[in-house]
């Protein structure tokens, strides 16, 4: 017969692989003009319907990067541009005769294009190659804001510089398009977009 007594002992611990974008990104980011030229213009809306009960719409893009290696990096708001002239165009055509879902503004597309978004724009500069982004669709932090999450897997190396938001998965009409500074990206990344379109209407 045999007896006697094993004990173990230990601590498992989970560490988060989770870090924010490095802080030369975020200068060389935060001093482009049109970021904090739209940062500018966003706390401005803002003030003038506070102000005045009179609406304004303004929007910002997010970036996660989650790493192939499990690492998630968090680049914060990279841009607060641009909602187009084609999207406020299809709004007032559809309050008259609706012809297509509002709600299908959900397909997210990544780029390499670096010109400066503008309102006029209706499409991507350059786009990535990789298909559309189907995101979620929810309320924000209030009820005046539209959030729409989305993740685009990558298949080779790319820099990535542009965003648009559309209604269609492959053509469409283009909700906004923002540009920020390149986000590097390998095979097996996926960049996670939350877009934000907010109405202020003041107080």
């Amino acid at each position: 017969m045999f007896s006697g007594t094993m004990n173990s002992s230990g601590a498992l611990g989970v560490r988060k692989l989770y870090k924010k974008a490095p802080l030369w990104w975020r200068i060389r980011n935060g001093i482009r003009p049109s970021y904090w030229g739209g940062w500018l213009a966003v706390q401005a809306a803002i003030a003038f319907s506070w102000l005045t009960s009179i609406p304004t719409m303004h929007s910002q893009l997010s970036i996660k990067v989650r790493r192939a290696d499990g690492w998630t990096i968090d680049y914060g708001v990279v841009g607060y541009r641009s909602i187009t002239t084609a999207f406020a165009n299809f709004l007032v055509d559809q309050l008259q005769t609706e012809d297509s879902t509002i709600g299908d503004f959900k397909y997210h597309d990544g780029g390499v294009g670096t010109t400066a978004e503008n309102v006029s724009n209706t499409t991507m500069e350059t786009t990535d190659g990789e298909s559309r982004a189907t995101g979620t669709q929810t309320e924000g932090a209030s009820a005046n804001i539209y959030k729409s999450v989305g993740t685009i897997s990558y298949t080779s190396t790319k820099a990535i510089t542009e965003h648009g938001v559309f209604n269609n998965s492959t053509t469409g009409t283009l909700l906004d398009r923002t540009v920020f500074s390149a986000v590097n990206v390998v095979s097996g990344d996926a960049i996670e977009f939350t877009y934000q379109y907010t109405v202020s209407t003041g107080g």
